[in-house]
């Protein structure tokens, strides 16, 4: 795997990135990071559930290159100080270049910038690349559902990480 850093650009996504963020997640779709069905050729990726303006996009040389989706933990305003990182993902040709730890910080600055105290994360046990990556930006594991998910013929452990901020 490459281990040349890359010049990467974060910015916040716009309705124009539709195309190339449906694409992505259609590329990279994994039983190790999400639990949903795999996305159909219809997959649209912005929709109520998950709205422009929690997305971050990094951007390789004109292109999209990853996302990161930075949400609200919860609805409920006590818990309105939590931001929670709801996925990162990487056009697999360009892992391993700092793409994916620039999502990660630009992640942790839109939680700062949107007054978070804490923002957490959950990550499949076997996504060991994804637990490095998120140890290695200061997340600690606060808790961890033995067996919550039952994916790829297998029960998987959901762990909980968090980074004070």
């Amino acid at each position: 795997m490459p281990s040349t850093a890359t010049v990467v650009d974060v910015r916040p996504a716009t309705a124009a990135d539709e195309a190339p963020l449906a694409a992505l997640d259609l590329a990279t779709w994994s039983w190790l990071s999400s639990p949903l069905p795999q996305p159909g050729e219809d997959w649209t990726f912005f929709h109520e559930q998950r709205p422009v303006d929690e997305v971050l996009v990094a951007v390789v040389d004109g292109e999209i290159a990853g996302y990161v989706r930075v949400a609200p933990a919860t609805p409920l305003a006590a818990t309105s100080h939590v931001r929670q990182i709801r996925g990162v993902t990487v056009e697999p040709a360009l892992r391993g270049r700092g793409i994916g730890r620039a999502l990660v910080d630009a992640a942790i600055a839109e939680a700062r910038r949107r007054g978070a105290r804490r923002l957490t994360l959950r990550v499949f046990a076997p996504n060991e690349p994804a637990r490095r990556l998120y140890e290695s930006a200061g997340f600690v594991v606060e808790g961890v559902q033995r067996e919550e998910f039952f994916l790829n013929d297998q029960y998987v452990d959901d762990i909980l990480m968090a980074l004070r901020l």
